[in-house]
């Protein structure tokens, strides 16, 4: 799609969540819309405490307590830059509603795009991937299994088979025709 005639908000929302499983591209894809609407980026990874990130190197999942601290963080993360007028994209799992409404505690207009895709595809894609404490089979199963996918009223979803800028051109598109878009 030629550059100019790709869809525009004429104002970008202050808060905006990429979110999925592991391997669905939510650092690749938040990079991007973050360039796009002007925001800043924060790879939630990059948050996470050095317990959190040895235990997930160990193959063990997180449960609710251990991301509580880092859900707490994120939420921090969003109520600044609204503070200052900032728009902020976040790429974070946020896997069950609950963490999903921790969030909104620092940004309760929060627009989330959510990405998703089959199990092989995305396996396919943590195996492809260099060094990073997140990796194998198991702990996308347990992702997989504890993800309570958002509904249409929480996110608008988007096939992490499409392009990333397809995918973009989605989310922007359906904000931008959402009455409370730019809140």
């Amino acid at each position: 799609m030629n550059t100019a005639s790709r869809p525009r908000l004429s104002t970008p929302p202050l808060s905006m969540l990429v979110m999925g499983v592991s391997g669905s591209g939510k650092s690749h894809i938040g990079r991007l819309l973050a360039e796009r609407t002007g925001a800043k980026f924060i790879d939630g990874d990059d948050y996470h405490s050095r317990d959190n990130i040895a235990k997930m190197s160990r193959g063990e999942p997180l449960n609710d307590e251990d991301r509580q601290g880092w859900l707490d963080t994120l939420a921090g993360l969003y109520r600044e830059h609204r503070q200052n007028g900032q728009p902020l994209v976040i790429g974070c799992s946020a896997l069950k509603r609950q963490y999903r409404d921790m969030l909104r505690a620092g940004a309760a207009d929060l627009k989330i795009l959510y990405l998703h895709g089959s199990q092989e595809l995305l396996l396919s894609r943590l195996n492809s991937r260099g060094q990073h404490f997140f990796a194998g089979e198991h702990m996308l199963r347990n992702q997989l299994a504890t993800l309570e996918m958002p509904g249409d009223d929480e996110a608008i979803r988007c096939d992490i088979e499409s392009t990333p800028d397809a995918i973009i051109d989605r989310f922007i598109s359906e904000l931008a025709t959402s009455p409370d878009a730019a809140r």
